[in-house]
């Protein structure tokens, strides 16, 4: 896709917002707070009209859409999050985006805050999670992009930490509020010291970094536990509540 230059924004599409690529919709998961029992986040997971995977829908994403794509994301999960209440919940909204998808850290944000203002969403109860699954190929822009969110109160995450092209190089290089241990790190834990040695060892750096530690893809309860005893509290996964199809769904207590 060609971005046709503006004076103010950097792309006439950041200015005037682009229309929906295809059809698709949201699912949100809770982050949950075991200590509490409270909902720290509701995360909007991409979902196809008829509840299709999120892997069929990003199958359609290409170089052409992207940016159209990344945008309907945002809008569609502020949207839906507000239309569900999630305000009221008092959690905040974790939102996917592609850094690849912006060109303009200050001018492609235009829609996002317009969406917000048009919800009524507040600004500091948005989070944007960088997926370490696609390479970062342009590390300063990325910051820039950091540092443009962080000026507007979003709250910046690491996602999928630990399975992904960058690690530790890429935390040594951005400034995430949040970090999401991989599935892959947490899966079994109870039964893979080593494993349990290396999220004790981050959770204890990311503490000294100011960062909060999230575990992913919980599915068990010796799981839950694991990470309690490393000294993670904030966790996600089916064992306490799987996506709901555009709803908040309950969550289970065990």
């Amino acid at each position: 896709m060609i971005l046709e230059p503006t004076s103010n924004t950097g792309c006439r599409d950041c200015r005037d917002g682009v229309e929906e690529p295809f059809p698709f919709t949201m699912a949100f998961q809770p982050i949950v707070d075991v200590e509490t029992r409270t909902v720290r986040t509701y995360e909007a997971l991409v979902r196809g009209p008829e509840n299709q995977p999120a892997s069929e829908v990003l199958a359609m994403v290409n170089e052409k859409n992207r940016y159209a794509f990344d945008q309907a994301c945002r809008v569609k999960a502020i949207r839906l999050a507000s239309e569900l209440g999630m305000v009221k919940t008092g959690a905040r909204l974790a939102v996917n985006f592609m850094p690849e998808a912006i060109y303009s850290p200050s001018g492609c944000i235009q829609k996002t805050l317009r969406a917000a203002r048009q919800y009524k969403f507040p600004l500091d109860r948005l989070i944007f999670e960088i997926t370490e699954h696609e390479p970062v190929r342009n590390t300063a822009h990325l910051k820039s992009i950091i540092k443009e969110y962080k000026k507007h109160g979003f709250g910046i995450a690491l996602d999928d930490f630990g399975a992904g092209y960058n690690g530790l190089s890429l935390l040594a290089e951005l400034d995430p509020d949040i970090v999401k241990l991989d599935a892959r790190l947490i899966k079994e834990l109870h039964l893979r010291p080593r494993s349990q040695a290396i999220v004790r060892a981050m959770t204890e750096l990311c503490k000294s970094l100011d960062i909060t530690v999230v575990g992913e893809a919980i599915e068990t309860v010796e799981e839950c536990e694991a990470l309690q005893a490393c000294g993670v509290h904030l966790m996600q996964g089916f064992f306490f509540a799987q996506p709901l199809f555009e709803g908040l769904p309950e969550v289970t207590w065990r």
